[in-house]
């Protein structure tokens, strides 16, 4: 599988150097799409701080990669869905520490989540 980022400069605002704003995907034999993914145990609870929703999302996301044989590396498109707009860099910040150095498109939208205690959710599309 080949991963381009589409990243034009001119014509367009400039990325940031947290996210591209295309990635094209060549030779994929698989996809993964997983659903919005929140912050919650195993036993579906939700702590109560942001740092430890992120914590929990980013293991929950890499459980599900696991289980279809694939690991963040395979990341080529996230969405969040942040309650509050002050989330917006803790959510970036845990974003950049699960990819380390990939940078992959992303949008993040602030909007009601179905539970109050859901501060950030995540939806990805994987690739391989």
């Amino acid at each position: 599988m080949q991963l381009t980022p589409c990243n034009p400069r001119d014509g367009i605002y400039p990325a940031t150097d947290d996210y591209v704003h295309a990635m094209e995907v060549r030779s994929a034999e698989r996809f993964l799409f997983i659903s919005g993914t929140m912050g919650l145990d195993a036993q579906g609870n939700a702590p109560e701080s942001l740092e430890e929703q992120l914590d929990l999302i980013w293991s929950n996301l890499r459980r599900i990669l696991a289980e279809a044989h694939m690991t963040t590396d395979n990341i080529v498109r996230l969405t969040s869905y942040l309650r509050d707009a002050s989330y917006a860099e803790a959510n970036q910040n845990a974003r950049i520490k699960a990819l380390g150095d990939r940078r992959i498109p992303t949008t993040a939208i602030v909007a009601q989540t179905l539970v109050p205690e859901w501060l950030v959710e995540i939806e990805v599309v994987a690739a391989a």
